[in-house]
């Protein structure tokens, strides 16, 4: 669905991000809930780059950062998702998550 330069861009950092979700510090049950809060507003807003911003934890182990990828392919938002991918590092690097989402005529619903 992406072409390689998008992906490239994406990776790279250099794509506009239009929306942040920081979850620095929450519960898993309030990261989750606020993660499908975001998707559903951000969908709704027709917004295209998503971060989320997780935290890398203690010692790279962050328990969000493991739970993010997951519940985003648990997601009931997951058919608009078109990519989910760790940040460059001038956005958080391996703590934060570029959420690419579908354009709005290619919803699934």
């Amino acid at each position: 669905g992406m072409d390689r330069q998008l992906i490239r861009r994406l990776k790279s950092g250099k794509l506009p991000v239009d929306a942040v979700l920081d979850l620095h510090g929450m519960y898993q049950d309030e990261a989750h809930n606020r993660l499908e809060n975001f998707l559903i507003q951000s969908i709704r807003n027709d917004l295209r780059l998503l971060l989320v911003i997780t935290g890398k934890g203690r010692s790279g182990q962050g328990v969000l950062r493991g739970k993010v990828p997951l519940w985003l392919k648990q997601s009931p938002q997951s058919a608009n998702i078109l990519t989910a991918t760790p940040a460059s590092p001038r956005h958080g690097g391996s703590g934060a998550y570029y959420v690419y989402l579908r354009r709005k005529r290619d919803y699934r619903m």
